[in-house]
C-alpha cells in the first residue's frame, strides 16, 4: 500500500455520471487540496435515458447547494410524484407507485395493515385515496410542503423528470466554475504500475496524457477502465429481468405536462413516457428474443402522441452489474458499474449512491483493501436489493397473453425475492431492512398493484374497535384532501419556477 496522499482525481467519461461525480467532488472535497480532470470525447455519444428520477436526487442538488427553481429552469424539468403502471397487471388496468407514505403508521404498526383490515371487510380497495402523492398525480397538481402551519398535513415527495443533456451540462457548468478542469479527447491507452497494478496514467487520441493517482470510471456499457483494463468482471441477470433493448425517440408534447411517468405494458417488454418542459421522451423497453428491433421501432413510432423530434435510437444492453465496482484505484459509476432498466428510475439513484459512499470511503494515502471490500459490499446490496423488486413487476402479473409475458410469469426467480413474496402474501408485509430503497410502501403500492393481494394482516390492526378504524381513516383521508385541493396545477406551478428570482 502506497502512503503517496491521494490528490489526482481523474474521470473518463462525462454524460449524467461523470459530472455527478465531477459536481459532487468539486463541491465536497474542492479543488485546493485536489485536482479534478474529466476526459471525455465529443465522438462518444451519451446514452442520455435516464430523464427521470427519484426523490434522493433532492438531496444531491441539496448537497450541492443548487438553486431548485433554477434547476427547472436550466434542464426543462418537471416534477415527478410517482409512476403510472398501465397494463402490467392485466390489459386495462393501471395503479399508481407514488413516493410517499400511505396514510399513517399506527401503534407502531405500517398502515397498510389498518387498510387491509378495512378492505378485508368490504371497505373500498382504492388506498390511493389515503396517499397525497397518488391523490395529488390524479388531479395534476404540485407544489412544495414544509414546515408551516399546516405541518399537520401530509408532506408532497417528489423528484424530477428532466433533460439528462441539459442536467450533464449544467452539472459540467458547476463543476468547472468550482476548478475542475475537462480535456477533449479519446483514450487510446491505460498505463498501470507494473508492480501494484494500479492505473498510472491515460494516453489521448492527440498523444496528450493524463496522470491520476484515483480514477472514477464513467465510460457507460463499455467500462473502459473497470472492465476492459481491470477486468472486474459482469453478473447477467437477464434471465430474470430479460429486457435487453431500448429504442428511444422525442416527440413533441401535446398537452401540459403531467407530474409523473407512465409506463406501459407492451406486448414484448413495456414503454416509457415521460414529459418534459419542451418535449415528451418516450421509449420502448423489450428483448429481442421476443421481437425485433424493427419492429419494437415500428411500433413505438406508431404510439407517439406528437410528432417525432429526431430519429430513433437504439440501445442495446445486459442487465446485471458489476462483480466489482472497485478495484485498485478505480472506482465505476453509472452503466460502467451496471444496468437493471429504467423501470423504476434507479440508474441516476445508483450514480448518487456511488459517489456518496466514495466520499464517505475516500481514500487519504493509498488504497485499504478492506475499505474496498466493504465499497463493493454495499454496492451489491444495493443492486440486488433494486434488482429483486424490478424483477417482482414482472413475475407478479396475471399477464400471459404474449410469449413474452408468458416466460415472465413463469420463470424462476432468486430465493431473496421468493421469501418476500410468501411472507407478503400471507401477512402484507415486505420485510425491509434499514439500507434498502424500496420500503414498504413502495413493495405494497407494486405487489398489490400487480394484483398479489395479502390474505391477511399484522394482529396489532385488530386492537382497534371499528368505530375507531373508521374515524381515523376519516381523519387521515380528510388530511390528505385539504392537502391536495391547495397545491396549484403542476403546470401553474413550473410556471411560478420560471418566473422565480434567482438565488
Amino acid at each position: 500500500m502506497s502512503a503517496q496522499r491521494i490528490r489526482d482525481i481523474v474521470i473518463v467519461g462525462g454524460g449524467t455520471a461523470g459530472w455527478m461525480a465531477a459536481a459532487a467532488l468539486a463541491k465536497v472535497m474542492g479543488t485546493q487540496a485536489y485536482t479534478i480532470t474529466l476526459v471525455e470525447s465529443e465522438a462518444i455519444g451519451t446514452v442520455g435515458v435516464g430523464e427521470a428520477t427519484i426523490p434522493m436526487i433532492t438531496m444531491f442538488n441539496n448537497v450541492l447547494g443548487i438553486d431548485e427553481n433554477e434547476f427547472v429552469r436550466e434542464t426543462n424539468a418537471t416534477f415527478k410524484l410517482g409512476i403510472e403502471f398501465a397494463g402490467w397487471r392485466r390489459e386495462g388496468h393501471s395503479y399508481f407507485h407514488p413516493f410517499g407514505q400511505f396514510g399513517v403508521d399506527m401503534d407502531g404498526v405500517n398502515f397498510n395493515h389498518y387498510w387491509l383490515r378495512w378492505m378485508l371487510s368490504g371497505g373500498s380497495n382504492d388506498y390511493g385515496r389515503f396517499n397525497a402523492e397518488t391523490e395529488a398525480a390524479r388531479q395534476r397538481r404540485f407544489g412544495r410542503t414544509g414546515h408551516g402551519p399546516q405541518t399537520s398535513l401530509p408532506n408532497i415527495n417528489y423528484a424530477f423528470q428532466f433533460d439528462a443533456s441539459l442536467y450533464a451540462a449544467y452539472l459540467r457548468r458547476f463543476s468547472e466554475k468550482r476548478g475542475a478542469r475537462r480535456i477533449e479527447g479519446q483514450i487510446v491507452k491505460v498505463d498501470r504500475n507494473g508492480q501494484t497494478g494500479l492505473i498510472e496514467r491515460l494516453t489521448l487520441k492527440d498523444g496528450q496524457t493524463v496522470q491520476g493517482q484515483l480514477f472514477i470510471d464513467c465510460s457507460g456499457f463499455r467500462g473502459l477502465l473497470i472492465e476492459e483494463t481491470l477486468q472486474a468482471g459482469y453478473e447477467d441477470w437477464s434471465h430474470w429481468l430479460p429486457v435487453n433493448r431500448a429504442a428511444a425517440v422525442p416527440c413533441a408534447k401535446v398537452e401540459e405536462p403531467i407530474p409523473y411517468t407512465r409506463s406501459t405494458a407492451r406486448e414484448a417488454g413495456w414503454q416509457w413516457r415521460i414529459p418534459l418542459q419542451h418535449r415528451t421522451g418516450n421509449g420502448y423497453v423489450f428483448c429481442d428474443s421476443f421481437i425485433s428491433e424493427d419492429e419494437a421501432t415500428r411500433l413505438l413510432m406508431s404510439r407517439l402522441d406528437g410528432e417525432a423530434q429526431a430519429e430513433p435510437r437504439m440501445l442495446r444492453f445486459v442487465t446485471g452489474r458489476r462483480r466489482k465496482s472497485w478495484v485498485g484505484n478505480c472506482i465505476a459509476l453509472g452503466l460502467a458499474s451496471g444496468f437493471m432498466e429504467p423501470l423504476e428510475s434507479t440508474s441516476i439513484h445508483l450514480v448518487q449512491v456511488g459517489i456518496s459512499k466514495l466520499l464517505a470511503m475516500f481514500p487519504k494515502g493509498g488504497f485499504n483493501p478492506l475499505i474496498t471490500d466493504r465499497y463493493n459490499a454495499e454496492m451489491e446490496a444495493d443492486y440486488i436489493n433494486i434488482r429483486d423488486f424490478l424483477i417482482a413487476h414482472y413475475k407478479v402479473t396475471e399477464r400471459e397473453d404474449t410469449p413474452f409475458w408468458r416466460y415472465c410469469k413463469n420463470m424462476d426467480i432468486p430465493d431473496s425475492l421468493a421469501t418476500r413474496l410468501e411472507i407478503f402474501r400471507t401477512r402484507g408485509e415486505a420485510m425491509v431492512v434499514q439500507h434498502e430503497l424500496f420500503k414498504e410502501q413502495s413493495w405494497f403500492a407494486v405487489l398489490a398493484g400487480q394484483g398479489l393481494m395479502p390474505v391477511d394482516y399484522h394482529p396489532v390492526a385488530d386492537l382497534l374497535s371499528e368505530d375507531e378504524l373508521k374515524l381515523r381513516l376519516a381523519k387521515i383521508r380528510t388530511g390528505i384532501q385539504d392537502r391536495v385541493s391547495g397545491l396549484p396545477t403542476h403546470q401553474a406551478f413550473l410556471d411560478s419556477c420560471a418566473r422565480a428570482p434567482a438565488a
